[in-house]
């Protein structure tokens, strides 16, 4: 040691920090501890892969039908989905072919079939008036307007006049039914004769009696009818 050394103490302050470093294990594994155990990857088998159904199945999602509002109702038990035979009219001569629950089916029916005919007969009827009267030698253009026209004047007018016809008819051969207990044709008679009066009331006596001829006429001509056809 020189005497630099011995005054500054440097060899001692060396020591004492190689004294003071902690001793740590070594990191190099001993050949006692060294793994046993090896790892090797094996390859991928499609056929083992799980599909969609695995997680798409019945007990997992809810049934769709028991989402419909309807679910589970029994429809023979549903009025509107069928014509109940028990809810038909039990009056003596209302069964037929043409089934009936009562005035309204009849009312309903009767008058949309009855202004139906008349609108198709008044507009054929104003088609073949309008062609008459518009000279052979007219223009198109002009004896188009002239048909048009008289459709449009005589169709609407007899449809109108007929649907309001058979109206109070359903409702005055309902009423006539109600009271008697039965349907024949004495009811439909009387009840165009009723109509086609109180369609022409106030034009006078004379026109409420053609009138309800005419009507009670019809009347009983489709009485016959469906007596005989149906």
């Amino acid at each position: 040691m020189s005497l630099w050394g011995t005054l500054t103490g440097k060899k001692s302050s060396s020591t004492s920090s190689t004294s003071s470093s902690p001793s740590y294990p070594s990191s190099t594994p001993s050949q006692d501890n060294a793994p046993t155990t090896s790892f090797q990857s094996t390859p991928f088998d499609p056929t083992t892969a799980q599909d969609v159904t695995s997680f798409l199945g019945n007990a997992s999602l809810p049934d769709p039908s028991q989402l419909h509002p309807l679910a589970g109702l029994n429809h023979q038990t549903l009025d509107y989905l069928s014509l109940d035979e028990s809810a038909l009219s039990d009056l003596p001569g209302s069964r037929s072919a043409l089934p009936s629950r009562g005035w309204s089916d009849d009312l309903q029916y009767g008058t949309g079939v009855t202004y139906l005919s008349a609108l198709t007969l008044g507009g054929s009827y104003g088609m073949i008036e309008g062609l008459r009267r518009t000279p052979a030698s007219a223009p198109p253009k002009i004896r188009l307007n002239s048909v048009l026209n008289s459709i449009t004047r005589r169709g609407p007018f007899l449809g109108n006049s007929a649907g309001i016809i058979a109206m109070v008819y359903n409702g005055i051969n309902s009423t006539i039914g109600y009271y008697r207990g039965k349907h024949d044709s004495a009811n439909s008679v009387v009840a165009g004769a009723l109509s086609g009066m109180l369609f022409k009331s106030t034009r006078g006596l004379r026109p409420m009696m053609i009138s309800g001829g005419i009507v009670a006429g019809v009347a009983g001509v489709w009485t016959v009818m469906r007596k005989t056809l149906f």
